[in-house]
């Protein structure tokens, strides 16, 4: 026969066990109404929109979007196909305890640049899309400001850090290089472009360009002189081959910029551009040639040590 002491006991147990799911499930509740004032793409906060505009993900596309589709001649009707598409996102796998169900009014205009081809610029507020989490205790949702979930600060590498440098009264000012995931994203591309071998190196310039001006007419993926130069919609160049190759593996994004990009949206740059880059004077590699040919003739020039070279055989 239990004692008084032990049917108390068990009496607070349950009490307590019963506080505590009350306690869990209240705390779910709030997480879930906090979802909902957050987008579901950038994680922006609905409150910041002084008009408070959202549109649903499972939803179908509103009226002017369906219109410009239209015009577009794009099968797309429904929310979470386009999400899909710009943001390579899938929506429908979403849950409604982790997921925010509506996404906000600039994430929908990004949508509409993409398949208006206007000339207008569009901000998109972070780089890659959120990656939402189950409610913890350190829940960034539940603990989030009127401008929305915020990412975590990393921790700075000290191998990546430069000195701080003494300037002007004597104030000291710290910069930092940039953080380690660009730099191993770039490591990243260098390595799906591969064609260090097929493209040539900034080292052979024949003359001492401006470092600005050199990264201007650099791939900004393998960062080799441009060759088959393509313009992206956000006004990034790189080798085609490069940029190809980049999106057919990291997905469809400016590697630059992390934009939306498709192969269909490339174009060539301007005339001006082109004759610039095919003029700049470049040192022949070639052992006891060092000869100074333009870019636009060096392929020629190439072919010439190669005759030669085959006729020695």
């Amino acid at each position: 026969v239990p004692s008084e002491r032990d049917t108390e006991l068990n009496k607070s147990i349950q009490t307590i066990s019963k506080d505590a799911f009350c306690l869990s499930q209240r705390e779910t509740e709030n997480h879930q109404a906090n979802l909902q004032n957050l987008c579901r793409i950038c994680g922006g906060s609905f409150k910041s929109d002084p008009y408070k505009r959202s549109y649903p993900v499972h939803g179908p596309v509103d009226d002017d979007t369906h219109a410009l589709l239209r015009k577009k001649e794009k099968r797309a009707t429904s929310w979470p196909d386009l999400l899909a598409k710009v943001f390579k996102i899938d929506v429908r796998g979403d849950i409604d305890t982790i997921h925010p169900t509506n996404f906000c009014h600039n994430c929908r205009n990004v949508i509409q640049r993409k398949f208006s081809n206007s000339p207008s610029e569009v901000y998109f507020p972070r780089k890659d899309a959120m990656e939402w989490q189950p409610h913890s205790s350190s829940c960034d949702v539940c603990g989030t400001s009127f401008r929305g979930v915020k990412r975590k600060k990393r921790p700075l590498n000290p191998q990546l850090s430069k000195k701080p440098r003494v300037v002007a009264g004597g104030a000291r000012k710290v910069s930092y290089v940039r953080n380690v995931k660009q730099v191993n994203n770039k490591a990243l591309m260098k390595k799906i472009a591969n064609c260090k071998r097929i493209h040539l190196s900034t080292k052979i310039l024949a003359v001492d360009y401006p470092v600005d001006f050199v990264k201007s007419v650099s791939c900004q993926v393998c960062e080799h002189i441009l060759a088959d130069p393509v313009e992206t919609t956000c006004k990034h160049l790189f080798c085609r081959a490069c940029l190809l190759k980049c999106i057919k593996v990291m997905g469809s994004y400016c590697p630059a910029c992390r934009y939306p990009c498709f192969p269909t949206d490339l174009v060539s740059p301007v005339k001006s551009f082109l004759n610039i880059l095919n003029n700049l004077v470049l040192r022949c590699p070639v052992k006891d040639c060092q000869e100074e040919v333009v870019l636009g003739k060096y392929s020629h020039h190439l072919s010439n040590h190669k005759e030669v070279e085959d006729k020695e055989d």
